[in-house]
């Protein structure tokens, strides 16, 4: 697995909360980390310990300890105990800020779900105790079905239409931060903006730029940077090395944020240095990517007037624009780092389009016939 800034922070996470698990999801966790990445197996986990801390609340577990909780309580676990925990979690109100909440969205149930059923088929098919015998053989969340989100794929284009840039707005955007935005900032606001100004428009510009992932972004170290080509080396999921060709003006961009970096931050220029920094008591620290989401998100609210956008968003963005301007899928693939040619045509979405306009030259009948 790829050995990222971001697995190296999950890892220390994981570790951190296996140790307040039972004995048996410490062994899941050690058998799988071989072929699943820290961030997958920290997310597991958390679910594992919301599962557990309902089982002790709803009294099923008469632990009063995560740790202590048996693997007979899983191995008796009755199907309407099951069913009830999944109805627990599309009920729970989860917080959104101090005054909203929201419900689990479908997806995030099924992550659950997926990671209650791999943790008891590991159990009773993948174990062995001192018998040779699975630690138990009845599993109850072969019963409990995965719910998938029912939606065509041209809904799926439809709807991320909708939350990108069209036309000219990503470079309107772009404009926008380097040009207007510092304009209706307080005093304590602009001195923060025109310490970063740089390093936010040149991650900005870059994601709009080369439709590279977040992760992608903050793990790139000045080694990976070719100006002369306009090119960048990334690591894609699952630890894939690639490059990534980016568009001339973004890399402008990059270079006026790296004239600046060393002054600002005090970055360092070894190869090995991370690009994207920010200063933490002085010291020059790689960004964090909760941090690269909150300033797009903080750009792209006060440009769109409170539609804030992610940087996944700003991927979107570019990718729709590639496709619509190369019409090459196989391109498009290769740029974004996809595997399936499902997953890239959501990027194109040509019948939607057809439709659309048909229904505009039907509409045109009734006028001519009047």
């Amino acid at each position: 697995m790829a050995n990222t800034r971001q697995h190296q922070v999950h890892e220390q996470k994981l570790e951190q909360l296996v140790k307040r698990m039972p004995f048996y999801v410490a062994e899941y966790v050690d058998d799988k980390l071989s072929n699943r990445s820290p961030s997958t197996l920290l997310n597991y986990v958390l679910d594992y310990k919301l599962f557990f801390e309902w089982l002790i609340a709803e009294g099923i577990s008469k632990c009063t300890e995560i740790k202590e909780i048996p693997l007979s309580d899983l191995e008796n676990l009755k199907l309407e105990n099951a069913r009830s925990f999944i109805k627990f979690l599309e009920r729970r109100n989860i917080s959104i800020n101090k005054n909203e909440t929201k419900k689990a969205e479908k997806v995030s149930i099924n992550r659950k779900i997926s990671a209650l059923r791999s943790l008891f088929k590991y159990l009773t098919t993948q174990t062995e105790n001192e018998e040779g015998e699975p630690y138990f053989y009845r599993n109850v969340m072969l019963k409990i079905e995965v719910n998938k989100v029912k939606e065509t794929l041209g809904s799926r284009a439809a709807r991320i239409s909708t939350q990108i840039f069209h036309n000219d707005d990503d470079t309107i955007f772009l404009e926008y931060v380097k040009n207007l935005y510092e304009k209706n900032l307080s005093p304590r606001q602009l001195a923060y903006f025109q310490r970063d100004k740089e390093r936010d428009l040149a991650i900005l510009s870059l994601f709009l730029g080369s439709g590279i992932r977040v992760n992608e972004l903050s793990n790139l170290r000045i080694r990976d940077l070719d100006f002369d080509d306009s090119k960048i080396h990334v690591l894609r999921k699952g630890g894939k090395k690639d490059i990534v060709a980016v568009v001339p003006a973004s890399m402008k961009d990059l270079q006026n944020y790296l004239s600046v970096r060393e002054a600002r931050y005090n970055g360092k220029n070894d190869g090995y240095d991370y690009v994207f920094l920010t200063k933490v008591h002085g010291t020059a620290t790689p960004i964090s990517n909760r941090a690269i989401e909150a300033l797009v998100k903080k750009y792209t609210k006060a440009f769109t007037s409170n539609k804030a956008m992610s940087p996944h968003k700003l991927r979107h963005t570019y990718g729709t624009h590639l496709m619509a301007q190369e019409g090459d899928i196989h391109l498009l693939m290769t740029q974004l780092g996809h595997s399936s040619t499902t997953t890239a045509a959501l990027y194109s979405n040509p019948e939607h389009e057809k439709a659309k306009k048909a229904a505009e030259l039907l509409g045109q009948r009734r006028f001519r016939d009047k």
